[in-house]
């Protein structure tokens, strides 16, 4: 890189902020050019140090890291990416925080947590050097509750081949996911299954959300359940996620097995399982995020007479995995964000 990636880490603990500095100054693309130990704090030091790159912890005194946020993202719009806890407060306020304009967020250190510090800190060096030269696009809240009027309608009458719907989705996903989720109906025809980049812990509070904002159902996946029509199952972190026809029931595996793609669970892994369960009637969809992962699954998905769509570049946070997909021909529509649930209900 020609410039350094220029951090402000915010915390209210000095030793937090010395081990996220420690962490992202051990790559050479990065420097932290400043530190914050409250909201109100940050929201100065990010007009006059004017980073690349935000890390935000929630709960600080004086202005905690929701408001904060919003103040950054109404004065001087930056990449943020939330440190969270894994309580119930702090995955709620992490989605809360999704939806006000962060970008994303990493897990800070628990002993709650599954994951090491070195794992924590190559999510973190890839999460900043991903989001770094972005262009924000923002969608308060409001706007997403908003949408939940334009819900789509599916004629439960009409005769139609059964499907699987297989969405793949990384950085930027869960706010997108919940936009394309929303619109769907509650009567929707078909189980749909969604892997989602999150760290381990987090899942669970994301799919109750989510739930709690649908008309779809949405739960956190569990081994060997069925898959039913008009239920989203989101993969737990850390295990992939399998689709397996069994005496014409289709049945949801969990796995452990090594990451594919980089990742645990992969996209890829997916989109090739509904291949095998279903070789025609599959529906897949690939949306924003870092890297590749779902690409030569969705691929697999065109080639065998499945429907795939993209999220396009306009919409997306990250133009990666999309991108991958669109430029290896795997796609047969690329639209934007608020058109996915329409081109998926078309097809259905």
């Amino acid at each position: 890189m020609s410039q350094k990636i220029k951090v402000m880490v915010v915390d209210d603990s000095a030793l937090v902020r010395k081990v996220i500095t420690d962490i992202l100054e051990s790559d050479k693309d990065i420097e932290v050019i400043g530190t914050a130990n409250n909201g109100k704090s940050a929201v100065f030091k990010n007009l006059t140090l004017n980073p690349d790159v935000i890390t935000m912890d929630i709960e600080m005194p004086i202005m905690d890291g929701l408001e904060a946020l919003q103040e950054i993202i109404k004065t001087n719009p930056k990449p943020v990416i939330m440190m969270s806890v894994l309580t119930q407060y702090g995955a709620e306020a992490t989605f809360r925080a999704l939806e006000f304009g962060a970008i994303d967020f990493i897990p800070k250190p628990s002993n709650l947590l599954a994951m090491s510090m070195d794992d924590i800190a190559e999510l973190l060096i890839s999460k900043v050097k991903a989001v770094a030269r972005i262009s924000l696009k923002i969608s308060h809240s409001k706007d997403i509750m908003n949408r939940q009027s334009t819900k789509l309608t599916v004629d439960s009458n009409q005769k139609r081949v059964k499907k699987i719907v297989g969405i793949g989705t990384s950085t930027g996903g869960p706010s997108a996911l919940q936009r394309v989720l929303q619109k769907l109906p509650g009567n929707f025809p078909s189980p749909i299954l969604v892997v989602q980049h999150m760290p381990p812990g987090f899942t669970k509070a994301f799919a109750e959300r989510l739930d709690s904002l649908c008309y779809v159902s949405v739960k956190e996946a569990e081994d060997s359940e069925e898959a039913v029509d008009g239920c989203v199952y989101i993969a737990p972190g850390d295990s992939h996620i399998v689709m397996e026809k069994m005496n014409n029931k289709r049945i949801i595996r969990l796995s452990q097995s090594d990451k594919v793609s980089g990742h645990r669970p992969s996209a890829d892994v997916l989109f090739q399982s509904m291949v095998k369960a279903d070789l025609e009637n599959n529906i897949g969809v690939i949306m924003t995020g870092m890297g590749r992962d779902g690409a030569m699954g969705i691929k697999e998905i065109h080639n065998n007479g499945g429907y795939t769509i993209a999220q396009n570049e306009s919409t997306s946070v990250v133009y990666g995995m999309n991108r991958v997909a669109v430029e290896m021909g795997a796609i047969d529509a690329v639209v934007d964000l608020d058109s996915i649930p329409d081109e998926i209900v078309a097809r259905i």
